[in-house]
């Protein structure tokens, strides 16, 4: 497959879709571990935008070894291609984290239904007999702080490890196209 759209080679097109999106999605995903009123609008497109992810990566590490077969072989080149890959773990984990939210905003959702669906106190209940106490979601007040704090510690290393990770392929890559190539002062017509 040639790795090439009008012209330009497709890794530095989808670079740049790669180094905007990553870090979106993993501050987003931050953000809904952390906060429950957010998580129950925007899960399902942190979900989509993380499933998305995983194949735009993929695609533009296999673009990259495309362009890197076309031209010269040069250190730099060498430096950002050793680096390149290693995106990929964290795609993975980004997506993890995402499912992950996912699966805990339909367990809230699920256990909501069921106890709007169970009888109320006044009709279901045996005098000194005590419900379990539920938050609006229908999980407990502990279970929910609990795995919001593990679910935001998890997407914060996740975050932080994709972030910086993008940050060291980008800045290798920048190195590679631009190290050399330009003056430090403006060039004379």
């Amino acid at each position: 497959m040639d790795y090439v759209f009008q012209g330009l080679p497709m890794h530095v097109l989808l670079v740049h879709a790669v180094v905007i999106a990553v870090p979106v999605v993993a501050v987003l995903l931050v953000v809904l571990a952390a906060w429950p009123a957010a998580r129950r609008v925007l899960w399902i497109p942190a979900l989509v935008a993380a499933v998305l992810l995983v194949p735009l990566g993929l695609v533009t590490v296999e673009a990259g070894k495309w362009l890197q077969a076309r031209v010269p072989a040069a250190p730099l080149i060498e430096a950002h291609t050793s680096v390149g890959e290693s995106i990929v773990p964290w795609l993975w984990a980004v997506l993890a984290v995402a499912v992950l939210v996912a699966a805990w905003q339909v367990v809230t959702i699920v256990a909501g239904r069921r106890r709007d669906a169970r009888p109320d106190a006044a009709s279901g209940l045996q005098i000194g007999q005590a419900s379990a106490p539920a938050s609006e979601s229908g999980v407990s007040r502990a279970a929910n702080v609990v795995v919001s704090i593990v679910l935001t510690l998890v997407a914060i290393g996740v975050a932080v490890g994709a972030i910086w990770t993008v940050v060291l392929i980008g800045e290798s890559g920048s190195r590679a196209v631009w190290e050399g190539s330009f003056s430090d002062t403006p060039l004379e017509d």
